[in-house]
């Protein structure tokens, strides 16, 4: 197939895209920075510029390209776009995200329906910090953004967007956990782990769902060439609290065990996101991606995962 992946030079976009050649697909990924063009020509896929906040931008790039289908992972949250985050402002730096998110998802959608095209398949995010004691996140669930913290409904309002749009439209959301892997940004955490600066914080009762981010670019050229449609949890096998996979990661890179602080006093630093992130967060389930896509994780656990990734 002809596969238009926007925002194919982003971290998961540079995973996806040479899957996605290997597999005989004709490839067009875009980029906002001319200086990843290269990059992405040397990935195997034809590169284009195009703003995802501007509908002609996106209309010429996708007609152009004349897809059958689309790949929306358009984000802008790596350090070259917003620097270091701040968890105390996530309408600062998710703001082009959202963006992108919302706005973005719309001008895609009315390209591809423009031109033909039937089948897009977009990135979400398996993050939900409320209502814990109601068990695993399922795809059957609705996502009621009225449950989070005001600060946390910032980043989430634009994930249900997203997802209501996309799936509205015959496709796709696919909700990433956590991503570790190469490109995958866990080394930032690695890097405040081994400088004891990333606690515990509270009980560590919150759970992450993560996936090492090949298996979660298997998993969407799974959900692509299957023209699967609604909302998949693309997760492992085995949510984990932070008070368990924290200290584990910090024994996997010769760390000293995480600090535990009181959620009151580490808030002015780390945010009202920050601390229900850590303290609250629901676990996902992944028995649907199991089941109708047939994804197999080759890291069914972070436990694996995270001793090759700090090897």
């Amino acid at each position: 197939m002809r596969v238009f992946v926007a925002g194919g030079s982003g971290a998961m976009g540079r995973r996806l895209v040479p899957r996605l050649v290997a597999r005989g697909h004709e490839v067009t990924a875009t980029t906002t920075s001319p200086g990843r063009l290269g990059m992405l020509s040397r990935l195997g896929a034809t590169g284009v510029l195009m703003d995802g906040l501007d509908p002609a931008s996106v209309g010429e790039a996708v007609a152009r390209a004349r897809p059958d289908a689309i790949v929306h992972q358009m984000t802008a949250l790596s350090p070259e776009h917003i620097g270091k985050p701040d968890f105390r402002h996530p309408e600062r730096f998710a703001a082009i995200t959202n963006r992108l998110r919302t706005s973005g998802t719309d001008h895609l959608l009315a390209a591809a329906e423009a031109i033909g095209v039937t089948y897009v398949v977009a990135q979400s995010l398996a993050n939900w910090p409320a209502n814990r004691a109601a068990g695993p996140v399922t795809e059957d669930e609705p996502l009621v953004t009225e449950d989070l913290p005001p600060r946390l409904r910032i980043v989430s309002r634009p994930l249900r967007y997203l997802e209501e749009a996309v799936v509205m439209a015959g496709g796709a959301a696919l909700r990433y956990g956590g991503f570790y892997g190469p490109g995958g940004g866990i080394e930032e955490q690695i890097d405040l782990v081994r400088k004891r600066r990333m606690p515990v914080i509270g009980g560590g009762a919150g759970y992450f769902s993560w996936v090492h981010i090949d298996d979660a670019a298997d998993a969407t050229v799974l959900a692509m060439e299957q023209r699967a449609s609604g909302v998949f949890n693309i997760v492992d096998d085995e949510p984990a609290q932070v008070r368990e996979w924290l200290p584990y990661l910090a024994e996997c890179v010769g760390a000293k065990r995480p600090l535990r602080l009181p959620a009151w006093l580490v808030r002015p630093l780390a945010g009202e996101m920050g601390v229900a992130i850590m303290t609250q967060g629901r676990p996902f389930a992944n028995a649907k991606a199991r089941r109708e896509l047939g994804w197999e994780p080759r890291y069914p656990s972070w436990r694996e995962g995270f001793k090759e990734e700090a090897a």
